[in-house]
């Protein structure tokens, strides 16, 4: 138990990679390496898979256009017409995050088990619905939402923006970290074969509906923000 306590710890530790020798030197946490690494895959993916396009399209195309049109159809069902325009912000989180749960298979650690990558799309996220709204509604209406219902209310709206990008980051880390946690009990009480289908569980099935989860409820804000009365 005390081995198990000692890699739990070491999780939520920030590990560093390397030190970039510049300015006294800047360390650049694993998180950010693997983070590259996903960017720079979907980059690629798209360059490859998108540059010669067919209007008969091939098998690969067909799942492309599938998965695209689905990501589309299932924020426009949320967002409206309206909230077009931030699709494809909600579409590259969510491609994202499933990368970061999923990566865990291939042996690299998952940056969303880092609490300052959570935080960051937590907070990249508030700062567009918050946009969303001064666009949708222009500053003046934007800032008397805060009274309504009724003013005696207001300190309460304003603490709720406060609020959201902490839910959506505590949420993400810690549903991720859970499912390391449960993983690692399970290995030690059963340590052959039986993990494996439990491994593939939450690094495969809960890690998309964690994906699901936090764009889901992005684009639940967004629309609740663009809404005019």
């Amino acid at each position: 138990m005390e081995a198990f306590t000692e890699e739990l710890l070491s999780q939520l530790e920030c590990k560093i990679s390397f030190v970039i020798p510049i300015f006294g030197g800047i360390p650049v946490p694993s998180s950010v390496v693997v983070t590259w690494i996903i960017m720079a895959f979907l980059v690629l993916f798209s360059v490859v898979f998108v540059r010669n396009l067919e209007m008969i399209p091939t098998k690969m195309q067909n799942y492309i256009e599938a998965i695209v049109g689905w990501l589309n159809g299932f924020f426009e069902d949320i967002l409206g017409k309206e909230g077009k325009q931030y699709i494809p912000y909600l579409s590259t989180v969510a491609l994202y995050i499933a990368c970061s749960n999923l990566i865990g298979l291939f042996g690299l650690i998952p940056p969303t088990k880092d609490l300052n990558v959570t935080a960051a799309l937590g907070i990249m996220s508030i700062i567009v619905i918050e946009y969303a709204g001064i666009k949708a509604k222009g500053a003046k209406k934007w800032i008397k939402g805060f009274a309504e219902p009724m003013p005696l209310i207001a300190p309460i709206n304003i603490l709720e923006i406060f609020i959201r990008p902490l839910s959506l980051c505590m949420r993400l880390f810690g549903n991720v970290l859970g499912a390391f946690v449960v993983m690692e009990l399970i290995k030690l009480c059963i340590p052959f074969a039986i993990p494996v289908p439990f491994s593939l569980y939450f690094d495969i099935f809960d890690g998309l509906i964690q994906t699901y989860v936090f764009v889901f409820l992005t684009s639940l804000f967004i629309k609740e923000a663009i809404e005019v009365e």
